[in-house]
């Protein structure tokens, strides 16, 4: 078995969408990135990549190639697994999601749906859970989201 944690951090930006584990979520604000900054997919990939001990997705994924301006990370969570999944099956996720707004608890069932199909698992090993900074911080300020994820995997 192997272990990895991932995190990833994002600014809130007017003028893009909130994507979370692949849902558009409606919220006046969206995430600032390079692909559609899914910041919960992002840490997931890490913590996946780490479990692995391979290289974090800024080196899979730079914000430099053009290739993946805009990329959903849903397709990006798609190439990892199809390389780690090579050498590992997935044991289990459990992924923190920090943010004051809005409220994650209507759509966590669709991120854990999405995650779960492109890593081929059941719902259940895919764990969301959300919280807030009670206004401590930029994630209390609302000036951002931060995700954290830990994610076990076995070699095959």
């Amino acid at each position: 078995m192997r272990i990895g944690h991932g995190i990833d951090i994002h600014s809130f930006d007017e003028n893009r969408p909130l994507i979370l584990g692949g849902v558009t979520i409606p919220y006046e604000l969206g995430l600032a990135g390079h692909s559609d900054a899914d910041a919960l997919t992002h840490a997931l990939m890490d913590a996946i990549l780490g479990a692995a001990g391979k290289p974090d997705i800024g080196v899979y994924f730079p914000n430099t190639d053009l290739r993946w301006k805009g990329s959903s990370s849903l397709s990006l969570l798609k190439i990892v697994w199809e390389d780690i999944s090579k050498d590992y099956s997935f044991g289990n996720a459990d992924i923190a999601v920090l943010l004051e707004q809005p409220k994650l608890r209507p759509h966590i069932v669709a991120m854990q749906e999405n995650l779960s199909e492109i890593l081929h698992v059941n719902t259940n090993q895919v764990n969301i859970k959300a919280s807030t900074a009670e206004g401590l911080g930029f994630v209390g300020r609302a000036e951002g989201i931060y995700c954290s994820a830990v994610v076990l995997l076995n070699s095959l």
